[in-house]
């Protein structure tokens, strides 16, 4: 199988030492992969790379079997791919306008926009904030505004920064129970995670950045339908 997103030979520097130098990424669509390591190794810098956020030193990049190369960042993969910050970033606007930008971005306006947004809104369980400022929002809540925010693109690569790391109780279990339907929904997803309970759910692939090497639990990538086993908090 031809996998959606494949890199080899990904080498990133910082402050002039080499931060980590993996032989080949692989990406399976409608996988689920978790990427672990102490901090400072790497998995933010990685996720920003994948992202077109940052860039790296990568010998071979392929999307969907095509040849590219990700500096600049092409065009296909700012449709395809999603990064959603551990600390998401806001428009001052109100909860629904952030939620809608980047659908209007692709140019869907009327009852389409509307309806996208609303069932995105329902799904994070924020339509009674749809018109809160994001600066009055809970940590938890914002975390699942932009989660909303990137569903409703329907992204084929989900790339999620310690989505639960600044939450706590309830706020972390709401979180924690929407990733899987983003799975579910089509997408791989990608996250750089300390969550136990999260990275230790079943059918994850599992990923280690540590001393500058990529090392993995050697599964398969487990395609979408696995992951209905997967128990909503």
């Amino acid at each position: 199988m031809i996998p959606l997103l494949l890199l080899r030979g990904i080498r990133k520097r910082f402050d002039g030492r080499l931060l980590f130098e993996i032989d080949e990424l692989a990406i399976e669509a409608g996988s689920a992969t978790v990427l672990v390591g102490p901090n400072g190794s790497g998995k933010s810098t990685l996720l920003r790379i994948l992202g077109g956020l940052d860039t790296a030193d990568i010998a071979q990049a392929e999307f969907h079997g095509q040849p590219l190369s990700l500096s600049p960042y092409p065009q296909m993969l700012r449709e395809a791919v999603v990064y959603v910050h551990q600390h998401p970033v806001m428009f001052s606007t109100s909860v629904v306008d952030n939620i809608a930008y980047g659908l209007k971005l692709r140019g869907i306006s009327g009852k389409a926009l509307a309806h996208q947004v609303d069932e995105a809104m329902e799904w994070a369980g924020v339509t009674h904030l749809r018109e809160h400022r994001p600066d009055t929002l809970s940590g938890g809540e914002k975390q699942r505004v932009a989660l909303a925010r990137a569903k409703v693109l329907l992204p084929e690569l989900l790339l999620l920064d310690e989505p639960t790391s600044s939450l706590d109780g309830a706020a972390r279990e709401q979180v924690v129970a929407l990733i899987p339907d983003l799975i579910r929904a089509g997408s791989s997803v990608v996250m750089a995670s300390h969550d136990h309970d999260l990275s230790g759910q079943p059918g994850l692939r599992h990923l280690e950045l540590r001393d500058g090497r990529m090392t993995s639990d050697k599964s398969a990538a487990i395609p979408s339908a696995i992951l209905r086993t997967i128990p909503n908090h």
